[in-house]
């Protein structure tokens, strides 16, 4: 079972390649590192950090040097963080894995970008009322493609063995940003139907797969005005198959082979490169629909799928891997992140015994969540679970 450490870049500005490596090495004892290319906002509790406790992570960030000359003329491009400085952390992660013997990932978040979103609004999803959620870029703008096309291949200069990639897909009203309110309670139905992406490419994808995407569009409108204004109505329960007399579920079924076309392009470059692309379907089964997330056509169109295993029994990761293969995935076919903290193992005998089963159902590869975040202790119980 191949095995691999999630990772920042300023992780390994902040420690020093040889203590970041070494600690991956001598301590977890993977056989590679899965390091933040593009990451969004955040902030972050470091425990182990020698320079800083609390860090801000700017929004929509490059931790590469890009190439201008593939950037000439786009809108949309990488911006690197100003935390890199002159540096270029992929490079020297590419030389110190290759020096080690260990395999280098790319995790890139693709579509949740807060800064590129906020700078071109034009690309980022519309809802039914054309509200942009600036968060994030739609799959289905163009020119959101062929970022992520050239993305993908930046990224292969560095002889990555595989793109990790999260947030390729559409996202929730609630995905995205700091101070988000809600006063009154808007309900599932709502809140679901408001991150429905309703843009001029969305509804143009919508019409050529035979879906009227403007009747779609005002039924949604028409849905929300009356659950917004009324409580009792906002707490109803509704089947959202069967809106605008089942359009909407058509809609929502373009939307998915959106994402899957995106995926099948972005895993060709990648393979064109010599590199997997595996797609990160952090929700599980039942929960993507909304999000354009259809397994058994992304099953076919990435390398790997990849979730979370965060669980606190084994039984537990069992159930969630086994979930995917009732939606057409095999376990063959997946990798796992699972988390070595207190979170959600008491020690190394549990958190070896989520391997084992792993191991058990066949998933070929088992990735850690997150070494800036966790304590080194975590490190070490990475290690004897692997070795156990």
């Amino acid at each position: 079972m191949e095995s691999s450490v999630l990772a920042f870049a300023t992780d390994l500005l902040d420690e020093g390649t040889d203590t970041f490596f070494g600690n991956l090495t001598d301590r977890a004892g993977v056989g590679g590192v899965t390091l933040a290319s593009v990451y969004h906002e955040a902030r972050d509790v470091f425990p182990h950090n020698p320079h800083r406790v609390v860090r801000y992570l700017e929004p929509g960030a490059a931790y590469f040097r890009p190439d201008p000359a593939r950037w000439a003329g786009r809108r949309l491009r990488p911006t690197p963080s100003t935390a890199i400085g002159d540096r270029d952390p992929f490079a020297e992660a590419a030389a110190e894995a290759h020096r080690r013997g260990l395999k280098l990932h790319a995790w890139t978040v693709f579509c949740h970008n807060d800064r590129l979103g906020f700078e071109h609004p034009d690309c980022a999803p519309a809802n039914a009322f054309g509200d942009r959620q600036l968060t994030d870029l739609c799959p289905a703008h163009p020119e959101v493609r062929a970022y992520a096309a050239t993305l993908v291949t930046e990224l292969a200069r560095y002889g990555v063995d595989a793109i990790r990639a999260e947030s390729l897909h559409f996202h929730g009203l609630r995905h995205g940003y700091h101070h988000e309110r809600y006063f009154e309670e808007l309900g599932p139905v709502a809140e679901a139907l408001l991150g429905v992406c309703f843009c001029a490419h969305c509804r143009a994808a919508a019409d050529r797969a035979g879906v009227p995407a403007e009747e779609v569009a005002a039924a949604v409108r028409t849905e929300l005005r009356r659950r917004l204004a009324d409580e009792a109505a906002a707490a109803a329960p509704a089947a959202l198959d069967e809106l605008a007399g089942g359009a909407f579920a058509a809609y929502v079924d373009a939307s998915a082979a959106t994402v899957s076309s995106l995926a099948a392009e972005l895993a060709e470059q990648a393979r064109h490169h010599g590199m997997r692309l595996s797609f990160m379907d952090g929700g599980g089964p039942g929960r993507g629909w909304l999000a354009g997330i259809d397994l058994p056509a992304l099953a076919r169109a990435a390398d790997q799928i990849e979730t979370l295993g965060y669980a606190k029994t084994p039984e537990a990761v069992r159930e969630k891997v086994a979930a995917f293969a009732l939606h057409g995935v095999r376990p063959q076919e997946m990798a796992v992140v699972l988390r070595p903290m207190a979170s959600d193992c008491d020690g190394p005998a549990d958190l070896a015994a989520k391997i084992a089963v792993l191991r058990e159902l066949g998933v070929p590869e088992v990735e850690f969540y997150h070494y800036g975040l966790m304590r080194l202790s975590s490190l070490d119980r990475i290690g004897a679970a692997l070795a156990g």
